[in-house]
């Protein structure tokens, strides 16, 4: 017994010594960029770099403010995930209802093709997709070439499968029985949809709005590709500013690097409840 509870412990401690050195693996990357967005440059561009500094500035946060047009950056990629997270997510939630709730022709291959999109890299379908965003702009003008529309479309597009697949596992395991019950009570499929199956799933929802969030939130090959003029540029390409032919502002992209993160982070601190949940599994019969 006394064996048992020492090896016990002796793991305990290699699984939190263990955890703790991955975390601080994590934590560093986002250290150093906050560090270097404080120093000078003199100590940024030393060749004897140093994990801290003695004088601290926010001058490189005045720069990234003082990039023409910050603001308007700021706001667009604000405006795109916002507006994929929240049609992600609700026809996320629909679809993998659809998918689990009603048996029809061709769902399982439905299910395979949504495994597949995740499978090809973006780069595969860059251009494709240039080309495909020009053409819709004839028809709708809202969703082609320099739109924020295009990039709502494309994240999207890109989002819904990880979402509907992670989406149809919490909405099976939710038991029959509840809507069953409510359906003998009297609840119509809506009520059943929106009272029952949607609280219940909101877990999964915050799981996969955060991935929605950060994938339309850092793009950076769509809003470069798509978008040709400087009005409807998104905040990831602010940092092009920032790197010139003859000497990157390695300051200036830290700090604007730095208010990039924040809204990320804020959003994770808003979801996080549900997140942990979300990550654990659904409900169990």
């Amino acid at each position: 017994m006394r064996r048992s509870k020492g090896n016990r412990k002796v793991s305990r401690r290699i699984a939190d010594t263990t955890a703790i050195v991955i975390a601080l693996l994590t934590v560093f990357p986002l250290y150093w960029m906050v560090l270097s967005a404080l120093k000078p440059d003199g100590e940024i561009n030393s060749v004897d770099p140093r994990p801290w500094t003695w004088h601290p500035t926010l001058d490189n946060f005045r720069d990234a403010f003082g990039v023409s047009g910050f603001g308007g950056y700021f706001l667009n990629s604000l405006i795109v995930a916002t507006v994929v997270v929240v049609l992600s997510g609700l026809v996320s939630f629909l679809a993998a209802v659809a998918l689990t709730r009603f048996d029809f022709k061709f769902r399982t291959t439905i299910l395979v093709m949504f495994l597949v999109a995740q499978m090809v890299p973006v780069e595969a379908l860059t251009i494709p997709l240039f080309f495909l965003v020009r053409d819709i702009g004839t028809v709708a003008p809202g969703f082609g070439l320099s739109t924020l529309g295009s990039l709502m479309l494309v994240n999207l597009a890109f989002s819904l499968p990880f979402a509907i697949w992670m989406l149809r596992g919490f909405v099976k395991a939710i038991p029959e029985s509840l809507e069953e019950a409510a359906r003998i009570d009297g609840a119509n499929r809506f009520t059943i949809l929106w009272r029952i199956l949607f609280p219940l799933v909101a877990p999964g929802l915050a799981a996969t709005s955060v991935f929605s969030f950060i994938t339309a939130w850092n793009d950076f090959v769509f809003a470069k590709t798509f978008i040709l003029d400087t009005d409807h540029q998104t905040l990831p390409a602010a940092l092009m500013v920032f790197f010139k032919p003859d000497e990157n502002d390695w300051g200036g992209i830290m700090a604007a690097s730095t208010l990039m993160t924040i809204p990320v982070l804020i959003f994770f601190v808003l979801v996080q409840r549900h997140l942990v949940s979300g990550l654990g599994g659904a409900v169990k019969d």
